[in-house]
């Protein structure tokens, strides 16, 4: 039974990414959205399907490429990486020898302390999404010209779990993406 499942579930991220594919190369353009500043898709997928996802990604990539799109592909892994790294070295000791501590006394102190001291980085206008920003307009300034024929793709946001609510995201990127369409892959489950 778990076959058909997973079967099932192939072939609607299979349908997803070739809806997705047709939205972007569609002779007027991409579709997603009637509104020109909010130009954004998301996927949802299950974690299983990581990797199935990152080939379908790099597929996509390869035909809007050939298909004369200009492609900025964002991880929000990296982007979490680096601002950690801007803490320096002394401000992550210090949160994995408390956390450790923490933890200590139970699993769920350690966790609550990390969310406590990452979420600031990461959250809000001013974090992550703040990064896509500008790693969008700082392409789309040098490159006025390939705006209506660029995309970012947004992934790796199972990076930021649980840290952080992908749905915030697209939040604070609401108009300020300089009318780029952002598509963002995101793992994890629906809420009901």
């Amino acid at each position: 039974m778990s076959q058909g499942l997973f079967a099932s579930q192939s072939a609607q991220l299979q349908e997803a990414f070739e809806a997705l594919r047709n939205d972007l190369i569609h002779d007027d353009g991409p579709r997603i959205s009637t509104m020109r500043n909010y130009r954004f898709a998301i996927l949802q997928y299950s974690p299983q399907d990581e990797f199935k996802v990152r080939g379908e990604v790099q597929r996509l990539v390869q035909d809007l490429e050939n298909s004369s799109w200009h492609v900025l592909t964002i991880s929000l892994q990296k982007l979490l990486f680096d601002r950690v790294r801007n803490e320096g070295d002394e401000w992550v000791g210090r949160v994995i020898e408390m956390e450790k501590r923490m933890h200590g006394i139970g699993p769920d102190r350690g966790l609550n302390y990390l969310r406590d001291r990452v979420a600031p980085l990461i959250e809000g206008p001013d974090g992550i999404a703040a990064d896509c920003s500008r790693i969008i307009c700082e392409h789309a300034e040098q490159h006025p010209d390939q705006v209506d024929r660029t995309v970012a793709l947004i992934g790796r946001a199972g990076a930021l779990y649980p840290f952080f609510r992908s749905s915030s995201l697209l939040k604070h990127l609401d108009g300020r993406t300089m009318n780029v369409p952002a598509r963002a892959a995101l793992s994890g489950r629906a809420a009901r």
